[in-house]
């Protein structure tokens, strides 16, 4: 069943309304009688892109559910709540900047995603006992309040788990045999996925392929694979291809830095235009837990045609980028 049309140009009501009123508190304001009236115009989309922008979303002005859960997270300070191990996780930006203090002094709290996980609880649980709070993993007054008082936000150096991740990659082996990689694909793309794949197995790779469409879904079965990579593909009617890698505000991924860069390379060489490597917080790029991209190709026509061609240069890029993960991206 298809998902229904997200709110977007032309709606009105209480939907519109509260959208105004969560974009105004993450200082996205809309003006205008559009306000007054609960109107989804020109003003409301234009904020609602710059926020997109801003948070590293798809800039579609469209109240869709990746960009409807981030105005809930972005509503969230440190000390707004009781943070602790929940199942579901708990996402928010004061997560985000739990995990920031405590890696700036020292407490690896595993990437900078906003999402309370077991290595936010094991860092805050270290953090506790070496400050004489009592461990109990949960971050309530008295564990910000010490917080607040031993550092600032943020040094300005890598975060614990940047530098963990390149430690990582340096330490990891040359070759293509028996590595652990998954390719996702999210429709259009199966073709193209399968002959990556198959390129890659017939290299020696341990190669899972993906095509369910929800993106955490995919980001799921790729944690739980323990694989060391993740390239998702898909195909839009755009003009050029665009090749993102995961990074928020204090972090971002080494090992997709340097991936995306290397696949935005192959895809040039096949004769498709290619947009500057950019680092975002789309939903499957946040969700897992190793170095990923995802890979949106364009125009489709030409996508189509080069198929076999891709599939190879693609290959190839992972090849190398396994060979040396850490060279410079640039």
């Amino acid at each position: 069943m298809a998902e229904p049309t997200p709110p977007g140009p032309g709606w009105s009501g209480d939907i519109v309304r509260d959208l105004h009123r969560r974009l105004d508190a993450v200082s996205f304001p809309v003006t205008g009688p559009e306000v007054s009236e609960g109107i989804f115009g020109e003003c409301t989309t234009a904020s609602l892109k710059r926020f997109q922008a801003e948070r590293g979303l798809n800039e579609n002005g469209l109240l869709d559910k990746t960009t409807s859960a981030a105005l809930v997270e972005a509503g969230y300070h440190l000390g707004d709540r009781h943070l602790y191990l929940h199942t579901p996780m708990l996402h928010g930006d004061d997560i985000a900047d739990l995990q920031l203090r405590l890696g700036s002094l020292g407490f690896d709290a595993g990437r900078i995603d906003g999402i309370f996980g077991p290595d936010t609880t094991r860092a805050l649980l270290d953090f506790q006992r070496n400050t004489g709070l009592v461990p109990d993993g949960i971050c309530g007054p008295s564990t910000i309040r010490e917080l607040r008082n031993l550092g600032i936000r943020s040094t300005g150096l890598a975060p614990v788990a940047q530098v963990r991740e390149l430690e990582k990659l340096r330490s990891s082996g040359p070759e293509l045999a028996d590595r652990r990689l998954v390719i996702g694909q999210f429709g259009s793309s199966a073709v193209l996925t399968a002959a990556l794949a198959r390129s890659l197995r017939a290299r020696g790779a341990d190669v899972v392929a993906l095509d369910h469409p929800d993106d955490l879904t995919q980001a799921d079965t790729a944690n739980q694979f323990n694989a060391e990579m993740y390239l998702g593909l898909t195909i839009e009617n755009n003009p050029r291809c665009r090749v993102a890698y995961f990074e928020t505000s204090g972090f971002r991924s080494e090992g997709g830095l340097r991936l995306a860069h290397r696949c935005a390379t192959a895809l040039t060489t096949a004769g498709l235009g290619v947009d500057p490597v950019q680092g975002m917080r789309l939903p499957i790029l946040r969700g897992t837990r190793m170095p990923a991209i995802l890979c949106s190709l364009a125009p489709p026509s030409a996508v189509v045609q080069a198929t076999a061609e891709l599939a190879q240069m693609l290959s190839d890029a992972v090849g190398s980028w396994v060979a040396d993960p850490v060279a410079d991206p640039t």
